[in-house]
């Protein structure tokens, strides 16, 4: 019965130091990952004030004369698909950037459009309040009564004047 336990053992030992390397592996690529997001974001611009018809291919032939193109993508709402008005342009080389800022305020399917080189997202950063991530959790500000609304526990309330 020991021997058998010390055979188990031995496996659960064997198969944490395979956990381990295979976690070791994964973390190496969700670094790499994280490099070239930022190698892809060096290289890429943000355009505003994209007219909803547009498609990629007028974007790439409007901004054709800043140099190589990538990849053109128009986000659109994930829940009616219909697009955002903006888009990202990503070029074969970051020196490509300047000139397609340059073409910021220019005129596109009768819009101007706003151009900026892309920024990377830090996760968890806020540039808005100081608190970071969260912000005013309910409680009692200066005094107020709560508003208790349509409760069925405290009745309705009229707002009144």
């Amino acid at each position: 019965e020991l021997e058998a336990m010390k055979v188990r053992v031995q496996e659960m030992e064997d198969e944490a130091a395979k956990l381990r390397s295979m976690q070791a592996e994964v973390e190496k690529t969700m670094s790499t990952e994280e490099v070239d997001r930022e190698a892809v974001d060096s290289r890429s611009v943000y355009v505003g004030n994209v007219d909803y018809g547009a498609t990629p291919e007028e974007l790439q032939a409007h901004f054709q004369s800043c140099g190589t193109i990538n990849r053109v993508t128009i986000l659109c709402d994930k829940f009616t698909g219909h697009p955002k008005g903006f888009a990202y342009i990503e070029f074969a080389e970051p020196s490509f950037i300047d000139a397609a800022v340059a073409l910021s305020e220019s005129l596109f399917r009768g819009r101007l459009l706003k151009v900026s080189a892309k920024r990377t997202n830090v996760p968890g950063f806020s540039h808005r309040g100081g608190r970071g991530r969260g912000g005013f959790r309910g409680g009692f500000r200066g005094g107020m009564a709560p508003y208790y609304g349509h409760s069925p526990m405290h009745g309705y309330r009229g707002r009144g004047r």
